[in-house]
């Protein structure tokens, strides 16, 4: 057991004495048998010695007589001999491919190649098949969803977020079909039904954001003034569906830019919506694929809150009129309730298998993660707090950080002891009940429990009149936390409403 692939299973992680450094992929899809077979040549570094090398596989058959290692001897094409594997197991449950060699590889560069073929399948995860209409007849596509953590169910790798690596795709598909990656094509070749597309090599990047789409589609484009190329892809006759989602896209790259003083770090950003699609939107780098409704607004039939949501992510700075942070405030009210029960968890979980990744994709990662994030941004200022995260882009770009990181920038620009303040909020669950009540012209706060700091993000705004006094704590609901009036604030309050004296973010937030 000790020398046996089977000392891997049942691990949280891959071990790490080899890591990806350039993955070069070749993949077929049969868009009519709904599979798919691929090659990979992997460049590895070997950090320590091994008879072993463990990679993530899921739902592909690895034909066992491909698979290489070749130790490199001089530069990037040149390698020497070449070590079969002696042993070749793959475990379901782990979802891991080890390989055993009858002695140890040297440390440093080798190539790793070997060839797979898997299923298009249904469930809207790996490499899967969407259905689209075109002449009335029904159409297969091939569409990627990898987050969180299912690139391994279209091609062997190291499936892991902070195992990044740049990625080289080439692309066999049928030749009056359109194929998409993450980067631009270097080439096409046609012989025949089929042709075969190649791209040009990423930048780092984590698997989970390898992107592929191939089907029939019409596009509409622009281009900024540093001359990124912005296309949205609709179905065939759908472009003018598309008008609105581009023009989007255009004003955020812009703003964007300036916000986080980064400029766009690719060559294009291709947006495409999809069918099938389980979640409303995936950032695959340069391949942002979306459901339908997510991106496509129809002038004509779609709701004025559909173009809100195909707007969203930059939508208060086009569009105030639209209130847009009092759309907020529903979705921090939907993390504050999930947050009030004891199935809740904390904005911070450990994960110990894969599988356990979609469960904590909720209201508590995503709302109230968002909730709190703004709650520190009122704390330290508009100002402080986007200098701060532009140095933390620029700082950690194409690394792994963690949250403490993110803290420590924080801390460092704006001079406040974040990483002690913030701790109680990501790393614990609930939220806490500011209990408030007048005695006499004093007025009383509580906290019964402490288990978070709060101080820092308590702040009032109340009237100037003594004769119709009223209180409300929690300004704009930036703090994520409830307040408990007694009953003659309370009613003050309803008053203070009633006259039109609070802003429309504090009657939402008024409790």
């Amino acid at each position: 057991m000790v020398d046996s692939p089977a000392r891997f299973q049942g691990q949280a992680r891959l071990p790490r004495f080899a890591a990806p450094l350039r993955y070069d992929l070749r993949l077929r899809p049969d868009l009519a048998a709904c599979t798919f077979s691929g090659a990979a040549a992997i460049a590895v570094a070997v950090s320590a010695p091994t008879r072993f090398l463990v990679l993530n596989a899921a739902e592909l058959d690895v034909d066992r007589a491909s698979i290489l290692f070749q130790a490199r001897i001089g530069g990037p094409t040149r390698a020497r001999g070449g070590l079969v594997p002696t042993d070749v197991a793959q475990f379901e449950e782990d979802e891991i491919l080890v390989l055993g060699f009858d002695r140890e590889l040297s440390v440093g560069e080798g190539l790793l190649t070997m060839d797979f073929t898997g299923t298009l399948n249904d469930e809207m995860r790996g490499f899967y098949r969407s259905k689209y209409v075109y002449n009335g007849e029904s159409r297969n596509m091939a569409v990627t969803q990898f987050e969180a953590a299912d690139a391994r169910r279209c091609f062997p790798c190291w499936d892991d977020p902070a195992v990044k690596a740049k990625f080289k795709l080439t692309l066999e598909v049928p030749s009056d079909l359109l194929a998409l990656s993450n980067m631009p094509v270097v080439k096409e070749t046609v012989n025949g039904p089929i042709k075969t597309v190649y791209y040009e090599e990423s930048p780092l990047m984590s698997t989970y954001l390898v992107a592929i789409v191939v089907g029939l589609f019409d596009y509409i484009e622009s281009s900024t003034s540093e001359g990124t190329k912005v296309r949205v892809y609709t179905q065939v006759g759908k472009t003018s569906h598309g008008k609105f989602a581009l023009d989007v896209a255009m004003k955020s790259l812009d703003l964007y830019k300036d916000y986080f003083a980064t400029p766009y770090p690719l060559p294009k950003l291709d947006m495409i919506a999809i069918p099938d699609f389980a979640t409303g939107a995936m950032e695959n780098y340069g391949l942002v694929t979306y459901r339908d409704t997510a991106l496509l607004y129809d002038e004509l039939l779609s709701s004025a809150s559909s173009k809100q949501q195909v707007s969203y992510l930059a939508v208060d700075s086009f569009f105030p009129e639209w209130n847009n942070w009092t759309q907020f405030l529903d979705e921090m009210t939907s993390g504050l309730k999930l947050d009030a029960l004891a199935e809740s968890h904390p904005i911070e979980v450990e994960v110990n298998h894969a599988s356990e990744i979609d469960a904590i994709f909720d209201s508590i990662s995503y709302d109230k993660g968002a909730s709190v994030i703004r709650m520190l941004q009122s704390y330290l200022g508009t100002e402080p707090f986007q200098k701060a995260l532009a140095s933390y882009i620029k700082k950690y770009a194409y690394s792994n950080a963690k949250t403490e990181d993110l803290w420590a920038v924080l801390e460092e620009e704006s001079d406040e002891p974040i990483k002690d303040l913030m701790s109680t909020w990501t790393k614990q669950q609930g939220y806490p009940v500011i209990y408030a009540k007048m005695n006499g012209h004093y007025l009383e706060v509580e906290q019964k429990t402490d288990k978070m700091h709060i101080r820092e993000f308590t702040a009032s705004r109340s009237s100037d009149c003594e004769k119709n006094i009223w209180i409300k704590l929690n300004i704009d609901q930036t703090g994520f936390y409830r307040v408990m009036y007694d009953e003659e604030l309370a009613a003050r309050l309803v008053s203070a409403i009633r006259a039109k004296k609070l802003s429309q973010m504090d009657k939402i937030g008024k409790d």
